[in-house]
């Protein structure tokens, strides 16, 4: 049976808000959680980017049951690998071992912000290869000097490490990513639900792996408003990673997708309250090979609603499937 995740989008929503939304997403029977790392929000109208390193650990408190997993963290940039594996540690002893470490190579628009540049493709995967390396052999507990290609680290340790490690995740979108993923992580992740991804991530080592996707959808009542708020929020996403990983800020985003319509954002994002759509949106993960599919309900302010309506309707619905 496929588990059904619940997103903390930190674009769209304040940090305090977040951890009470994932309260209730617990409470409604969510099988895990994912959130995001961002600096930016894709749009201006998504209006928000708290720290999601504090998000989650106001949540590990604030819940009891539910997993926890960063969807997805850059380790090469913003971020020194060694200061991720620091916080990853930490996580997996606060939440008391329901901590996933989810990796990518991330975007411009929260990795600029630290004024070094953002690297070709090629670069960004070669990074974050090392960056997988170094976390791992921090995550033995032993003294880590290392001198690579793009990263140094001196003498460092962990010094609190949980007995189970948490497991890590990479984040694939073509075939160098899933070679890298199938051969280094614990998990894979994807936001599309192609199976020729899983298949390249189970050739290169990843069988019987978890495989963890991402699916966004727009609850309401009113199916209009749920295509016009889905439009303003999350037309970003009709660009395609190989473009959302290039542009610098919102203002780029929304220039980008002038011309996106929203019958075209109609066409890629269940909206509305009809189970059945939602659940046929589903299906391609499934049949894919997923495991996990987590569900991004579309507007800060509209989780509520969401999260009764999906523990009445949608995850019995989903369950049968």
């Amino acid at each position: 049976m496929v588990q059904i995740g619940y997103t903390m989008m930190t674009e769209q929503a304040g940090p305090r808000a977040l951890v009470d939304d994932l309260v209730a997403a617990e409470r409604a029977g969510f099988d895990f959680s994912v959130t995001s790392d961002h600096y930016f929000p894709w749009l201006d109208s998504q209006g928000h980017a708290p720290y999601a390193w504090s998000v989650l650990g106001a949540a590990a408190q604030a819940t009891s049951r539910i997993p926890l997993m960063t969807y997805v963290a850059c380790p090469t940039v913003r971020y020194h690998p060694a200061v991720v594996a620091q916080k990853a540690a930490t996580m997996q002893l606060l939440s008391e071992g329901r901590f996933r470490l989810g990796l990518g190579s991330g975007e411009n628009l929260n990795e600029h912000v630290v004024g070094e540049g953002w690297p070709s493709p090629q670069v960004r995967l070669e990074m974050l290869e090392e960056a997988v390396g170094i976390i791992r052999a921090l995550f033995t507990g032993d003294n880590v000097n290392h001198q690579g290609t793009h990263f140094d680290v001196a003498n460092a340790r962990l010094w609190d490490l949980p007995d189970e490690l948490p497991p890590l995740g990479v984040a694939v979108s073509g075939g160098r990513s899933c070679a890298l993923a199938g051969r280094l992580a614990d998990l894979v992740i994807a936001t599309e639900p192609k199976a020729e991804l899983l298949d390249s991530f189970d050739r290169h080592g990843g069988s019987g792996k978890p495989r963890v996707g991402q699916l966004p959808i727009c609850y309401d009542t009113d199916k209009d408003a749920a295509v016009a708020r889905a439009h303003d929020q999350f037309r970003w996403s009709a660009g395609g990673w190989p473009v959302n990983a290039e542009l610098p800020g919102p203002s780029g985003f929304a220039g980008a997708t002038q011309h996106v319509t929203r019958q075209d954002i109609a066409d890629q994002i269940p909206c509305g309250d009809d189970v059945d759509t939602f659940v046929d949106a589903v299906r391609p993960y499934v049949e894919a090979g997923f495991t996990e599919v987590a569900l991004v309900q579309v507007g800060g302010d509209h989780q509520r609603p969401f999260i009764d309506w999906a523990e009445q309707k949608l995850l019995p619905a989903l369950r049968d499937l």
